[in-house]
């Protein structure tokens, strides 16, 4: 018998600034460790304002975590200490493992008319993978399969899998799941998950329910983490929900962050800003 998961936590994301001063909600991050591992930090850089975007991300380093960026509407332009550069359009994904250390630039320019919609979720590495050479898993919008179900439920697969249907990123060392889901109204759909991994969902329209007894009515801007089990539940009634379904095995292991880097010591840390310092931070060219 299934065992579905209880809301454990629900909450609001924080309206933060970051980069050279990009306006954006914050879902979860350092205060909310270790709640949410393998996952480090969620962020929400949806805005019809250019003056709060484009000023964008300029280079800046990462070790020790993988950050991956999907983009709903407009794009953002990227290039890396590797040579690497390009735009990431409406609905593509980003998974970057920065490994032993990149050092990159992400610079948002929205739409035609000024929009710009997307989210960045960094991911953990355990120590064994920390330093792994630096890597890309460009996935274009053509190559994420949509599933829609019976009842009207539409389910964006960017990496995870649905009946026999596998999105296009996997060989992740946290087995991680990444869905974008729509319910119609007037509609419950369960989901299955793995037990012992943690599992978030991150409302992105309308509103719904996360737990059977429909307790909590979560609307655009809230995070959900759930307790343990093997299925969430959601629901809706006069009116649709859309949101973000993550998870992921846990990694356990000792959290030392600053900035934009993650390791397991503070001496681990110390040394890779050194090595920042010294320019010596960038192992692959």
């Amino acid at each position: 018998m299934s065992k579905t998961r209880n809301i454990q936590k629900s909450f609001k994301s924080t309206p933060v600034m970051e980069g050279a001063g990009v306006h954006l909600n914050r879902g979860f991050g350092f205060s909310e460790l270790p709640m949410f591992d393998p996952f480090l930090m969620f962020d929400d850089f949806r805005s019809d304002n250019p003056d709060h975007f484009l000023k964008g991300f300029p280079w800046h380093p990462h070790r020790g975590i993988e950050t991956i960026t999907y983009v709903l509407d407009g794009n953002v332009e990227h290039g890396d200490s590797m040579g690497n550069k390009g735009i990431i359009s409406s609905g593509d994904v980003q998974w970057m493992t920065a490994g032993s250390g990149i050092i990159h630039q992400e610079m948002p320019k929205g739409t035609a008319d000024g929009r710009m919609e997307g989210f960045q979720l960094w991911a953990n590495l355990p120590a064994s993978q920390k330093m792994i050479d630096p890597s890309y898993r460009d996935v274009k919008s053509s190559q994420i399969p949509i599933v829609q179900l019976d009842n009207g439920t539409k389910i964006k697969i960017i990496c995870g899998k649905i009946g026999e249907i596998k999105g296009p990123v996997g060989d992740i060392v946290i087995d991680p799941e990444y869905i974008d889901i729509t319910v119609p109204a007037d509609t419950a759909y369960n989901h299955p998950t793995k037990q012992g991994h943690n599992v978030f969902a991150y409302v992105i329209g309308g509103k719904g329910y996360f737990d059977r007894r429909k307790s909590t009515l979560a609307d655009n801007e809230t995070v959900i983490l759930f307790g343990d089990g093997d299925e969430i539940a959601a629901g809706t009634e006069n009116e649709p929900v859309r949101f973000l379904l993550v998870s992921g095995k846990p990694i356990d292991e000792p959290v030392a962050w600053r900035g934009p880097i993650v390791m397991n010591t503070q001496e681990e840390l110390e040394i890779a800003f050194d090595e920042y310092e010294k320019g010596t931070f960038v192992r692959q060219k």
